[in-house]
């Protein structure tokens, strides 16, 4: 992967999986409709603060808050860049 950026301290950035486009039936979701994805890969990750070093690396695939994170478009591609703190879960 050819991105340069380097979060700081305890940020991280995620590139988020893509979206439902059919239900569990088989219905097809529009996109206007589509539930904003939460969970994603780990793209890149601070260093930590030098009191909460970092704990998720990147390839790590995460669950975070429906809101959380700042959303970034870097060469054509869709990220969110977020705070350790608000990442829920590693699965």
């Amino acid at each position: 992967m050819g991105l340069n950026i380097k979060p700081l301290a305890d940020r991280v950035l995620i590139e988020p999986a893509a979206a439902e486009t059919k239900t569990a039936s088989g219905i097809i979701i529009p996109d206007n409709a589509k539930e904003k994805p939460q969970k994603g890969t780990v793209i890149a990750a601070g260093k930590g603060t030098k009191d909460e070093p970092i704990t998720v690396k990147v390839g790590d695939t995460v669950l975070y808050g429906k809101y959380a994170g700042t959303e970034l478009k870097l060469e054509g591609k869709d990220y969110l860049i977020m705070r350790e703190s608000d990442i829920l879960a590693i699965v």
